[in-house]
């Protein structure tokens, strides 16, 4: 069963949402506050997150910032704020999908089965990219026929990209994931290791693609086949 955190202060708004998403058969956790959705997190397994911005003891951005620092779950930003400022604020601390209130309850289930079916992998140890399979239990790519060995960092840089298709990652949470945090490079070590990943995979520009997103860092796109 998929569980779902429901981090808002309004219990109105708590109440609809148990309603609907528990009629698609989803678990609810609740919490009123950050600090409660902070203490849910650590107690349960949960699997995607939808998150107010605007409450007490812990605010929304925090409690992003918190999930990206410690969670690899998707995360919907749920807000009465519909400035570009705010919007910009919470793709910056790393909201995968930002729902301005107020909203349709179907709309909100729409977007909680995309990014669940973003976030969803092959299995726990092999990627498939159309015709690029990534099998981290031998760390193998198999592309254009052909089987290909990466250098590990690569490989562990590319799988990471590829668990999370289209979420953007910045470049200091690439090398905290990859290289650790005692790591005494710079974030140009990401650059370099994104330039050599595109020079090898050239020709699987059918397969995937790995963008640049300006100021923040890189995602990859799967290809529409």
């Amino acid at each position: 069963m998929i569980h779902l955190l429901i981090a808002d202060d309004d219990a109105h708004i708590r109440e609809l949402l148990r309603y609907s998403l528990q009629q698609e058969g989803y678990a609810l956790h609740e919490a009123a506050d950050g600090v409660e959705a902070s203490r849910v997190l650590e107690e349960h397994s949960i699997n995607l997150a939808v998150i107010d911005v605007m409450m007490p003891n812990k605010d929304g951005y925090q409690l992003v910032e918190e999930i990206r620092s410690y969670y690899d779950i998707p995360v919907i930003l749920l807000t009465a704020k519909d400035q570009l400022a705010d919007k910009e604020r919470g793709f910056a601390v790393g909201t995968d999908d930002y729902l301005t209130k107020p909203f349709e309850p179907k709309e909100l289930l729409f977007r909680i089965k995309a990014l669940l079916r973003r976030y969803q992998q092959v299995s726990a140890d092999k990627i498939k990219l159309n015709g690029t399979t990534l099998d981290r239990s031998s760390y193998e790519v198999h592309t254009q026929g052909k089987l290909l060995l990466l250098p590990m960092k690569e490989f562990e840089l590319l799988f990471t990209l590829a668990s999370y298709p289209d979420r953007i990652f910045s470049r200091d949470e690439l090398i905290q994931l990859i290289w650790g945090a005692d790591f005494d490079g710079d974030e140009r070590t990401i650059d370099v290791h994104i330039k050599r990943l595109r020079e090898r995979f050239a020709n699987s520009a059918d397969d995937f693609t790995i963008r640049t997103v300006r100021g923040v860092g890189y995602k990859l796109e799967a290809a529409n086949r």
